[in-house]
């Protein structure tokens, strides 16, 4: 059974990526955490969309390491690699002045803050630092830089905000799962309040602010039992955000655009 729901997920995928991606009407994409699992794929599908993407911007720590991502960006001429750790706040001037250089008076449509952690301390183990690692990488981190680049957002056409979330992060869905993990399920409840609490802030200025829950994927954070593959949760999402408009600011999706229960 799980052997046909694969299947029928690729077949999905392979009916869709295409037109799909042709749909999202951006110009300029930033995309965090862009050298492994979703991040990497996002960049993948998004500088092979057609209409091409004029400039798709990939962040990592370290991009001297990123093997996958320096690949792409030698075979597609829109992909630029920069290097941004999201808790180093005094880095923030200088990565937006790289930023503004690159998308210029167009501006950045779309903000993907994909980048996080997964610390899987159990309930009865872990530590108020490791807490405070995942608050701040997975809700912290995400927040201040998408205040910071907000000014490039509010000069663009699209002006999107999206956040990668969980339903681990759902209050309603809520369960033993996942050995608990605490720190890792707040820090997602957090980033969807902050997301969502930036994204009535900047409605005033025509900015579209979501969460996604992009599913159980075959990441490195998902592992290899997970149910779906990268490229076509990623592909599902990029659809879900060119159809999304000013009343669904706010929301919290999974990759289909289905709402997740907060």
């Amino acid at each position: 059974m799980l052997f046909s729901m694969h299947l029928n997920y690729k077949n999905d995928y392979n009916q869709t990526v295409n037109t799909t991606t042709k749909m999202l009407d951006v110009s300029t994409v930033l995309v965090t955490g862009a050298n492994r699992g979703l991040g990497l794929e996002f960049v993948r599908q998004l500088a092979s969309s057609e209409p091409k993407i004029s400039h798709v911007i990939a962040t990592c720590r370290d991009p001297d390491s990123a093997e996958e991502l320096k690949s792409l960006a030698k075979t597609n001429d829109n992909v630029h690699i920069l290097k941004l750790e999201v808790t180093d706040y005094n880095s923030y001037d200088a990565f937006y002045a790289e930023v503004e250089k690159i998308v210029g008076e167009s501006g950045l449509d779309l903000l993907i803050n994909n980048a996080g952690i997964l610390i899987p301390t159990p309930l009865d183990a872990v530590t108020p630092e490791e807490f405070m690692k995942n608050f701040e990488v997975n809700a912290v981190g995400p927040y201040v830089l998408a205040r910071k680049l907000t000014p490039l957002i509010k000069i663009s056409q699209r002006k999107l905000i999206v956040a990668i979330s969980s339903t681990a992060g759902s209050i309603e869905r809520s369960s033993a799962r996942m050995g608990g993990f605490p720190a890792y399920k707040a820090s997602k409840a957090a980033l969807n309040i902050v997301t969502r609490t930036y994204g009535d802030h900047v409605k005033k200025d025509g900015i579209i602010s979501v969460m996604f829950c992009p599913g159980w994927c075959k990441t490195d954070l998902g592992g290899p039992n997970a149910m779906l593959e990268t490229d076509f949760s990623v592909s599902n999402m990029i659809k879900t955000i060119s159809t999304l408009n000013a009343d669904s600011s706010g929301s919290f999706l999974n990759y289909e655009g289905k709402p997740v229960p907060w």
